[in-house]
């Protein structure tokens, strides 16, 4: 991979390069790829892209910031977010799956991941923190993940009190 490669993949196609806030507008941009995915292949097509991104992220994230002696995270490689924001998603995705009925239905699940994972995106608690302050492109990946991983599980807490309690 070249560094122009690993710039455009790193930037999820440029979005990275928005502002104010790259880091949301990359976590926008993973909704509509996302559901895309979705209505492609499913759920299992969302699962093999989020680790190939997760891969391919990876090394490119290696590749930007080699020459960087200072800033280990770019503000403009979102493609951390994008991993993050789908793994965020795959409740809804699974779950639509697992009832037969469109995604799209499901949207207070992409709401409530899209939220989730941007608060622990940004205030980074506990292992999510630990990931970041690694310094390494491992993890500038790793801490989107983790703040994916508890948005998932908050979507799963929050479709149950809702579906268990309210009816």
């Amino acid at each position: 991979m070249n560094n122009k490669t690993a710039r455009l993949i790193g930037s999820f196609l440029t979005v990275g390069r928005m502002r104010p806030a790259p880091g949301t507008w990359g976590s926008l941009a993973a909704l509509p790829a996302a559901y895309a995915l979705h209505i492609i292949g499913g759920f299992w097509l969302l699962l093999v892209c989020t680790v190939a991104a997760f891969f391919i992220g990876w090394k490119a994230t290696q590749i930007i910031t080699a020459d960087e002696d200072e800033d280990h995270d770019p503000s403009w490689i979102v493609i951390d977010e994008v991993v993050g924001m789908w793994i965020a998603l795959f409740p809804v995705s699974y779950g639509a799956i697992m009832m037969d009925i469109g995604v799209h239905r499901l949207w207070p699940g992409w709401i409530a991941g899209f939220v989730l994972f941007r608060l622990f995106d940004i205030s980074k608690p506990w292992i999510v923190g630990k990931a970041d302050r690694l310094g390494t492109p491992l993890g500038v990946m790793l801490d989107d993940v983790f703040a994916g991983l508890f948005a998932a599980l908050g979507a799963i807490i929050l479709a149950s009190i809702y579906h268990g309690v309210m009816m």
